[in-house]
């Protein structure tokens, strides 16, 4: 890929989360802030996708839930050493932030059809701990998923496991993060 061509994908990718992002109705205050928030951070760094920008840059993710949204399909973190959803850096031969989140969610889970709904469902602002090299903060855009709580699934090389969790008894350390995020896929479940 050309320099220019590189450089027109990561465009397209900024674009595309500009417009997803205006076009989101946030379902309360603080999420309007974080939209908010967002766009300020796209609008200051062009590089704001691309994992070699700045030291905080917008990432995507997807929360797996089953047909039921009783369990979820999480992965232990090889890094962190914590239970998350799927999710990651954007590439630069993402069409979208949706394919992106979309596209984790294939590697992570070892699930190659699961797809993201097309809507945003949460948007959360995180610093890192550990080692994660020059990235300090990521700004997550995350989606839902559903998939048959019987199908298979695999371990990616950034994952120590995948296992499905009922919602009610989400893994220790990251549960109030987690409960929440399925809070807001579910009525994306239902609609």
């Amino acid at each position: 890929m050309t320099a220019r061509s590189a450089s027109a994908a990561w465009q397209r990718l900024h674009t595309d989360a500009v417009e997803r992002l205006e076009s989101w109705r946030a379902p309360d205050e603080g999420q309007e802030r974080l939209r908010v928030e967002f766009l300020h951070h796209l609008r200051s760094h062009p590089d704001a996708l691309s994992k070699a920008g700045p030291p905080a840059h917008l990432t995507g993710s997807v929360i797996v839930l089953d047909e039921t949204g009783r369990s979820a399909l999480l992965t232990l973190h090889k890094r962190a050493r914590q239970w998350f959803q799927f999710g990651g850096h954007y590439e630069q031969g993402d069409e979208s932030v949706w394919h992106a989140a979309t596209r984790e969610a294939r590697e992570e889970s070892g699930i190659p059809a699961v797809t993201a709904l097309p809507d945003i469902v949460q948007l959360d602002r995180h610093v890192l701990v550990g080692d994660f090299g020059t990235c300090r903060e990521h700004l997550d855009i995350r989606f839902a998923a559903v998939t048959s709580g019987a199908t298979t699934t695999a371990v990616s090389t950034e994952s120590i496991d995948v296992r499905w969790w009922p919602v009610d008894a989400l893994p220790q350390g990251t549960r109030d993060e987690l409960r929440t995020l399925v809070d807001a896929a579910l009525p994306h479940l239902r609609a």
